[in-house]
């Protein structure tokens, strides 16, 4: 039985606050700029126009980052969804259709779609947890529509939770015939010592029942990003991983041995902020083991081990993981990882899928990592 763990990075749509800022270096001079035009009192015509220009470059356009209205696709028409969370209502004239909706997400590149989709039929998984897509509907045709394409069959079984992150970061599982999903338990109201809420995004719990009749338990997780702040976004993240490793013990002190711990935790394993799981349980990392399988960086960076990155020949720096419990660890038969998606913008440099071209081709700046088990 494969189990593998792929932060997607949405599949069809992306939020608009993820996108990155070109021309950063020239943001000052911008900013300083529209300033200077915003507190003019009178005004000219190329004034107008160049604050027009001036304003999406500086993020005048992004301040509000909640939707105004969402549009939804459902039986093949559009749906009209109130920044209030109104009714859902069907375009049409009798539905006061004002002409325009503001729009906080933008689509994803259709070539990126398919590599996005190549990544998981390479891997073939028969349990497969993915992070930040956008939602049940979107992952379903997805699953249906798009994997086929590379030889993949659909998944027979889909499950998303909406988690606290409103920007369509939701963890979904998918899994083949055979596993059998027996139970499911979300932490979004899960508070941490703080007494706020643990988790900005989610850490689900899946009981599941393998086609040998073995049960294993999959915590599943998205931690704190890293922001501008470092040492406050270590903190909550550290925070977070003291509340999964408390929920990992309580399972594995009730005799559930079969645990395995996946997701992108945000950091490289040095940073203090992930010492909860990775130094006071004793989980393991599967790039440790023996069969851990993956292309090795071109050149003589093969032979290099960067600090943070995931083993010597990978250099790129770990941010995904799967962890598991000694026993669960001791029944991998075989492990690996598939960076094919992600687009190398300089040294190291690895092999990647000939649909890419350039970086918005790319399925992901995260790799997919797997584990083949006995169980």
């Amino acid at each position: 039985m494969k189990i593998a763990t792929f932060n997607i990075q949405n599949l069809f749509h992306r939020d608009r606050s993820f996108r990155e800022r070109p021309f950063s270096k020239c943001n000052d001079d911008w900013q300083t700029e529209i300033d200077d035009l915003l507190v003019k009192n009178k005004k000219t015509l190329e004034d107008y126009e160049r604050i027009r220009e001036l304003s999406p470059l500086v993020g005048i356009d992004n301040c509000n980052q909640l939707p105004y209205a969402v549009l939804r696709r459902k039986s093949g028409f559009l749906f009209l969804k109130g920044k209030n969370y109104s009714k859902e209502l069907k375009a049409s004239e009798l539905t006061d259709w004002n002409g325009w909706v503001a729009l906080q997400n933008y689509p994803i590149d259709p070539m990126a779609v398919e590599n996005k989709a190549r990544v998981i039929a390479d891997v073939n998984p028969d349990i497969l947890i993915l992070q930040e897509i956008e939602d049940r509907a979107s992952l379903e045709e997805f699953n249906e529509e798009f994997l086929p394409r590379f030889g993949c069959k659909p998944f027979q079984t889909i499950f998303v939770v909406q988690g606290n992150d409103k920007r369509g970061q939701e963890i979904g599982i998918l899994t083949r015939k055979g596993c059998k999903i027996k139970s499911v338990q979300s932490h979004i109201y899960d508070f941490n010592q703080n007494g706020k809420i643990a988790f900005d995004k989610d850490l689900l719990e899946y009981e599941i029942l393998t086609a040998n009749g073995n049960t294993i338990w999959i915590l599943a997780t998205h931690l704190q990003e890293q922001t501008v702040d470092k040492k406050l976004s270590d903190i909550f993240r550290k925070l977070q991983a003291e509340k999964i490793a408390e929920v990992y013990n309580k399972l594995y002190y009730e005799g559930k041995k079969y645990i395995a711990l996946l997701g992108t935790l945000n950091t490289p394993s040095f940073c203090y902020s992930l010492s909860p799981l990775l130094l006071s349980t004793n989980l393991r990392d599967v790039t440790k083991h023996p069969s851990f399988n993956v292309d090795f960086d071109k050149g003589k960076d093969a032979g290099y081990y960067s600090l943070g990155a995931y083993r010597m020949g990978v250099n790129i720096r770990q941010k995904d993981y799967l962890l598991m419990s000694p026993e669960l660890f001791e029944k991998t038969n075989s492990s690996g990882l598939n960076r094919k998606g992600i687009w190398p913008d300089k040294r190291p440099m690895w092999s990647v899928y000939p649909s890419m071209n350039h970086k918005n081709h790319s399925a992901s700046e995260h790799p997919a990592i797997w584990v083949d088990l006995g169980v």
